[in-house]
Order: structure tokens, then C-alpha cells, then sequence
């Protein structure tokens, strides 16, 4: 390979915005170092602060000329303690402790004669979805109990207390600090809480409105919480002046952090657009040792219905404050991308880290060694893309054939002309070793595919001949310095051009080669 040409790093990098990150000139450098979607967690805020985050990513984008999607991360059914009623707003809890949870609104306090703690939780339903022998981890298990009995409303009043105070009795197991708004988990338990609350419906509305390029929806149970989304989008779009039910098609990527989910993975997967290996919760509500081979298992089944991975939660989590990672972080990631990850994401290190720009810089590092060391070996990593019924069988058989021509000729890169990003996306799930360069009028389409794995966006405009298109995807790779003349890449498109669908033909061409286009 010469060395006057820079390789494009193939898996994305997603960074999360906050106060960190949430500034023009701040988005601009992430996306100069190699973010190409950016996170808007909508766990933290007010939609106002989500527009104001939203036009950062918009503005940045066009700045860089880099197309970049937005993805709203929806907060889910997340159940959490309610208050602390002690002077510093902490409560201490030691192994063997009587801790019992109340569904009434009442913060947590220690009974000084009994010493029975009591805690109020966000969630009414508790009592009745938990049983005795179930866990019961606060604060992401740093406090963890186990339940041994539960109090029912009708049993509530024979003995002596409240009929309105069913509750949870528990004994700590592991003790720590009670603080207020710590997460509740319950990873032995069924909950019935709807996979949309209120808020998530709202900012769903929103975000159709705003015309967010991806939406991840959090504490995913099983198939048909996405289809409830869905069919939510669908309505939020029809109410909107000029806009149908389509408008609210909106791709949603299903965060995996429950044991439920992995039980019903493959009805998720069917009904999801991608999935989101969720380290955090998935490590409080699973043995941590099970993590590493379940993102493995999610990324390969993921891969199997064509669907793209990311492996999120603390990759890079010294990077909060420290301008270095750990050597076991840049392992991680690399690990993740050798697993076969299409993206990879930023929390904490880009939203409120003190170096998110350096985090970036050693994700897209990392992942360029990590590409290298698989680029050597393309038959191991090069993939048949899933044909998942027989209408999809001509973008996924050129797509194949496009990898073997790319692997018998070496070719530096792939280059293809799309209207809606269909036939793309089968090219990026055969996972090429070599960038795919995806030339595109759509400004929606062109951010859309800048999740995919190995596709790098360009915006073009509808070439009236073969001729143009040659010349421009020339024009493009020389002045990135993806290429260098006589180089040999693989060109796709369809004949009729401008026709959606009609991807039907593979040419050689070398670049800036006249006589040979």
C-alpha cells in the first residue's frame, strides 16, 4: 500500500453529546478525528437542551462537509430509588441489614427504633412483579440484596401496618451508600412496565419531528417493544402538517442490557433495524464473566439476519479524566472490533469527560490497528450477506461477487452509486477489508449510512452518463488521498442510473485512468 495514501478507518465511532462535547468547534474536531454519529442520551434533559444539541450536530456536519447522524437514545422503563431523607442525603447500608421496599412515594429513611430501612422507588408495580428469592441491585449492584418475603396489600392490614403499603422485604447481601435517583435492578424478575413511559413517548414525538436519523431504545424486552415504537412513530407522524405515517420511519437500534432480551434475542433482532451491546446494565443484571461471550453471541447472531452491532459502555472510561486510556480499555476496543463490531461507542468520555477529543483520536487508532491486523486474513472476516427473502437476493449475490473481485484484485476501495442506500447497506454486510464509498444526492440517506460499517458517504450529485460518475468517485479519492492513480476499485451501480432498486452492474475501473472508463 503507498504511502501518500491515508486509509479510512471502517468501523464508526459513535460520541455522545454533553457539556463536554455539546459546542460547534468542540463536534468539529470529534468529527475530524473520526465520529461519525453522535448520541443524544435523552435520559438528561429538557427537549429544548435536546435542540440546541440536535443543531450542534446539524451545523458541525455541514461544516466538515462530513455527512453525520444523529441518534436520540430513548430512556426506557429505568426504575430508580426516590429520595434520601438524611442531612447530607446519603444512607449507609451494611451486609445483613432489613431493608424494605415500599411502593409508597417515600424517600429513604432508617427507623431508629427498628433500625428497618424503608426506600420509595419510581416504580408502583414492584411488589407485584418481584418474589422472594429474586435480586435486588441498587446503584449498578454496588448495593446489592436479596428478597425474602413480600407483603402484599391485603396482607398489609393483618399485620398492624397500612393496607395502601405492600412492600418488598430484603436483606443486604453487599452493602454501600444510598443515594438519591440510584438505579434499581431486578434481574431474576419479569417487569411489566410498558417498554415506552410517557417521557419516551414525548421525546419519540419529538425527535419524528426533528428528523433524528436513528432512534435506541433502552431496557428492550422482547420483539414487540419495538413494534410498539414503531406503531408510536407511525401515529407522532401522522399528526405533523405535510407529514404521513412513512415520515415516521425512523431506524431503532434495540439496547440488549436485559436477561430477557438475551431469552428473546431473535424476535428483537426480526424487529429491530440494529442492536446495542449495552455493557452497563447487562453487567449489573448478568455475572460480569458472561458479558464478553454474550457480546460476541449478539454481535454474530446480529450479523447472521444482517443487522449492525455496537458495543457501547466504558471503552474508554479513564479518558473521563485521564488523557491516556488503559492499556486493558485499547484492548477492549480492539477486542470489540476484532468480535466483528460495526460501532463502536463513547459515554461518559465524550459527554462530560475532560479530553473527549483525545478519546476519539485513540478509538479511531485503535481501530485502524484493528482493521489492519484482519485486513490480513479477508477471507476470515469477508461475510455472505444474509439473503432474508427472495426479493433481496440480487443486492446481496452483488455484493458477494463485489468481494471476491475486491480480494482477486486487491482493490483499494468500492464505489457505489445509491438513491436510497438499499444496496449499500448489503455491501456493508459482506464487511469488506477496503472502504465502500457510497455517492449519494439524499442528505437524509448520506447521514443514515454513516453508521454502517466500511461506508463512507460522499454527497453527489445525479451524473448524467457512467463518464461523470467515473470522474467524480476519481475526483473524490485523490483529494481524500484514499487512492492514488492506477489504482484498481471496484465500481457499482445500476443501469438505467437515477432509477431506485435498479443496482445491477459491476465495473473495474482504475483511477484516473480516461481510456479505460
Amino acid at each position: 500500500m503507498p504511502d501518500s495514501t491515508d486509509r479510512p478507518i471502517l468501523t464508526k465511532i459513535l460520541a455522545t453529546l454533553g457539556p463536554a462535547s455539546a459546542q460547534v468547534p468542540t463536534a468539529v474536531r470529534l468529527i475530524e478525528e473520526g465520529a461519525r454519529v453522535f448520541r443524544i442520551n435523552f435520559s438528561h434533559g429538557d427537549i429544548d437542551q435536546f435542540k440546541q444539541a440536535l443543531a450542534v450536530v446539524r451545523e458541525a456536519g455541514e461544516l466538515t462537509g462530513e455527512p453525520v447522524a444523529a441518534l436520540g437514545d430513548l430512556s426506557g422503563p429505568k426504575i430508580r430509588m426516590l429520595g434520601v431523607d438524611t442531612p447530607d442525603g446519603t444512607l449507609e447500608l451494611e451486609a445483613g441489614d432489613h431493608v424494605e421496599i415500599t411502593q409508597r412515594p417515600v424517600n429513604a429513611t432508617r427507623d431508629p427504633d427498628t433500625r428497618v430501612v424503608t426506600v420509595g422507588t419510581t416504580y408502583p408495580d414492584m411488589v407485584d412483579d418481584a418474589e422472594p428469592g429474586h435480586r435486588l441491585l441498587i446503584n449498578d449492584g454496588a448495593v446489592r440484596m436479596l428478597i425474602t418475603d413480600k407483603v402484599r396489600a391485603t396482607d398489609a392490614s393483618a399485620d398492624g401496618r397500612r393496607p395502601d403499603d405492600p412492600r418488598l422485604i430484603c436483606c443486604v447481601v453487599v452493602g454501600g451508600t444510598l443515594s438519591p435517583k440510584k438505579g434499581i435492578n431486578l434481574p431474576d424478575s419479569d417487569l411489566s412496565a410498558p417498554s415506552l413511559t410517557d417521557w419516551d413517548k414525548d421525546c419519540a414525538a419529538w425527535a419524528v419531528e426533528a428528523e433524528f436519523d436513528y432512534l435506541a431504545l433502552s431496557f428492550v424486552r422482547k420483539g414487540d417493544d419495538i413494534d410498539q415504537l414503531k406503531t408510536h412513530l407511525a401515529d407522532a407522524a401522522a399528526k405533523l402538517p405535510g407529514r404521513d405515517r412513512a415520515a415516521g420511519r425512523i431506524p431503532i437500534i434495540a439496547k440488549i442490557e436485559m436477561p430477557q432480551a438475551i431469552r428473546e434475542l431473535d424476535g428483537i433482532l426480526d424487529a429491530a433495524d440494529g442492536v446495542m451491546v449495552a455493557r452497563g446494565d447487562l453487567g449489573v443484571e448478568m455475572e460480569l464473566p458472561r458479558v464478553p461471550i454474550l457480546q460476541k453471541q449478539i454481535i454474530q447472531k446480529a450479523h447472521a439476519v444482517g443487522k449492525p452491532a455496537i458495543v457501547a459502555t466504558q471503552m474508554l472510561e479513564s479518558m473521563i479524566v485521564s488523557a491516556t486510556p488503559t492499556r486493558a480499555e485499547v484492548s477492549d476496543v480492539a477486542n470489540a472490533i476484532l468480535d466483528g463490531a460495526d460501532a463502536t461507542m463513547l459515554s461518559g468520555e465524550t459527554a462530560v469527560g475532560k479530553y473527549p477529543v483525545q478519546a476519539v483520536n485513540y478509538m479511531a487508532r485503535t481501530a485502524a490497528r484493528a482493521e489492519a491486523y484482519y485486513a490480513l486474513d479477508r477471507s476470515r472476516y469477508t461475510q455472505i450477506p444474509p439473503i432474508p427473502h427472495a426479493s433481496h437476493a440480487r443486492p446481496a449475490a452483488l455484493a458477494h461477487g463485489v468481494a471476491v473481485i475486491v480480494r482477486e484484485m486487491n482493490a483499494r476501495c468500492v464505489v457505489m452509486w445509491t438513491q436510497t442506500g438499499g444496496g449499500v447497506r448489503y455491501m456493508s454486510q459482506a464487511r469488506l477489508t477496503v472502504p465502500v464509498v457510497a455517492l449519494c444526492p439524499e442528505p437524509k440517506v448520506l447521514r443514515r449510512l454513516a453508521l454502517l460499517f466500511g461506508v463512507h458517504p460522499v454527497r453527489a450529485t445525479p451524473p448524467d452518463d457512467a463518464h461523470l460518475l467515473f470522474a467524480h468517485a476519481d475526483q473524490q479519492l485523490l483529494e481524500r488521498h484514499w487512492a492514488d492513480p492506477g489504482d484498481p476499485i471496484v465500481m457499482v451501480r445500476g443501469w438505467p442510473m437515477g432509477i431506485p432498486g435498479t443496482t445491477n452492474t459491476i465495473q473495474i475501473h482504475h483511477v484516473a485512468d480516461v481510456c479505460r472508463i
